[in-house]
């Protein structure tokens, strides 16, 4: 039913409620796994600032990466560099790129202050996916 799931990371306390989640389906449905992180970037100054979490996104998808590994599930990591609001374009973009039969990700996250304005991540990939999504709270 699940055979390719991705799920999407973005290092706040919140996603990472969505690793717990993402294993127990992926076992129960035998899937391969696509987790993604999406780092929003912007010009300040003629500088390049990074408006993620201080985790490397290169360290905070491969610890994701190993847990699924270490539960034996087929797993690979995917990190796409955007302008801030392309987040949901990039995680729907991934899933369709992938085939993905499943985009697992959190409710609220990195961005939760901006959600208000702009109607969210989730909101948006869910309105935006060609596949179901599973929302983590």
């Amino acid at each position: 039913m699940f055979a390719r799931i991705v799920v999407a990371i973005d290092g706040s306390a919140e996603s990472s409620k969505t690793l717990p989640v993402a294993v127990e389906v992926a076992q129960r449905f035998g899937s391969s796994v696509i987790v993604v992180h999406v780092r929003e970037h912007a010009k300040y100054e003629g500088s390049d600032v990074d408006l993620g979490p201080e985790i490397g996104p290169e360290d905070l998808v491969e610890q994701a990466v190993a847990r699924f590994i270490g539960q034996g599930i087929e797993a690979r990591s995917e990190i796409r560099r955007v302008t801030p609001g392309d987040t949901p374009d990039q995680i729907v973009r991934v899933a369709d790129e992938a085939q993905a039969d499943l985009i697992i990700m959190g409710t609220r996250g990195m961005t939760e202050w901006r959600s208000m304005l702009l109607g969210g991540v989730a909101n948006k990939v869910v309105h935006q996916a060609h596949c179901p999504v599973l929302l983590v709270r």
